[in-house]
């Protein structure tokens, strides 16, 4: 997928209260309970529905790399709805999210100043506005461009100008060449 988008499900994920399926036959039997045939669960990974039904069966056990990376990604996306749009809600309206990046990053401002790119780690609260922006980017389907333009902008806001406190005249913030990225709600 995406570094942005994973990064994002990743800090959804850790919200969940019970872990998801582990074994290929419940993680199969669950799909299928969501999406209430064996036809719509084998033409989504890509596999042929007898094979789904030994799978529900535990006829089959261990499913070939590929597929188990599959099998994984779907259940994941429908693990626990209703904790993770409650944690989204949380940091969207009143936690915030915070973001963790080893990134080059650089800014545009008046001349005079002194804006060379360079590597940053930063670990940065941003508050519920953004967190709010970057989820709703991604459940419309956003790019990771434009996810990325999202944190730049808040990285901007939050830790350049520290609220409006400082570097007023700040135009653009560059954020590049990411070596680490991770979100915790």
């Amino acid at each position: 997928m995406s570094l942005f988008g994973d990064g994002l499900e990743a800090a959804v994920q850790k919200a969940f209260t019970r872990p998801a399926p582990k074994s290929a036959g419940a993680q199969m039997r669950y799909l299928v309970k969501q999406l209430k045939t064996t036809k719509a669960v084998a033409q989504m990974l890509r596999v042929s529905q007898r094979t789904v039904e030994r799978y529900v069966k535990d006829q089959i056990k261990k499913p070939r790399p590929d597929l188990a990376a599959r099998l994984e990604t779907e259940v994941k996306k429908r693990w626990q709805p209703q904790i993770r749009a409650k944690a989204k809600e949380k940091a969207a309206t009143t936690g915030g999210i915070v973001i963790d990046t080893r990134a080059r990053m650089g800014y545009t401002a008046p001349i005079g100043s002194t804006d060379q790119d360079r590597i940053r780690h930063l670990t940065v609260a941003l508050p519920p506005q953004y967190a709010a922006r970057l989820f709703d980017a991604q459940e419309a389907g956003a790019s990771d461009a434009r996810l990325q333009e999202i944190a730049a902008e808040a990285l901007k806001e939050v830790y350049f100008q520290d609220g409006g406190r400082r570097a007023g005249s700040l135009e653009e913030v560059r954020f590049t060449d990411i070596e680490h990225l991770e979100f915790d709600l």
